[in-house]
């Protein structure tokens, strides 16, 4: 099954780039902000072209840009962030061959095996949710100590969780009586 903005590869024209436009509603729009755990997704739209790479291959390079709202890592508030990005990404005819048993993830994320569609909506929600922040702060955020403990002990802080900063200031106080 293919979405409608999918695009057939055996219909692309070989001479000429396809150009493309997807500029979601605010249904889909909705729909991908809840897929990606984003508040909220209020512009989003993804433009480019597909065209033929050497004999079997294709290219879609496409710009990507969005408003993004998402919840503060520390005070949970609204965090609003544009993006701003170029996409590109090439379908393999034929994709280079391991003889590893075990294969780790290369750095290129461009490359993807052709199939019989090329889907950049597909495209476009990959690369928002590659692009969109892993923490998002608002300005001015600071995580506070939080400080735990039962009643009628002393609380451990996280300056005493550090032995290493104790060991030095005996360093320094065995310095000055030298």
């Amino acid at each position: 099954m293919t979405d409608t903005n999918a695009l057939r590869v055996a219909d692309l024209p070989q001479t000429a780039p396809t150009p493309f436009e997807l500029v979601p509603g605010p249904e889909a729009r909705a729909a991908l902000a809840a897929e990606l755990e984003l508040s909220a997704l209020r512009k989003l739209r993804f433009a480019g072209r597909i065209r033929t790479s050497g004999k079997r291959d294709w290219l879609l390079e496409g710009h990507l840009g969005a408003t993004v709202v998402q919840p503060c890592v520390v005070t949970l508030e609204p965090v609003t962030t544009r993006i701003e990005t170029d996409v590109r990404r090439l379908f393999l005819a034929k994709m280079p061959e391991t003889e590893a048993p075990e294969v780790e993830m290369g750095e290129d994320d461009t490359t993807e095996p052709l199939g019989a569609w090329i889907d950049p909506a597909a495209v476009m929600a990959e690369a928002l949710a590659l692009a969109l922040p892993l923490y998002p702060r608002k300005e001015d955020a600071e995580l506070g100590e939080a400080v735990y403990t039962e009643p009628g002990k002393a609380p451990l802080r996280d300056e005493d969780a550090r032995p290493f900063a104790g060991l030095a200031a005996l360093r320094d106080a065995l310095k000055k009586d030298e």
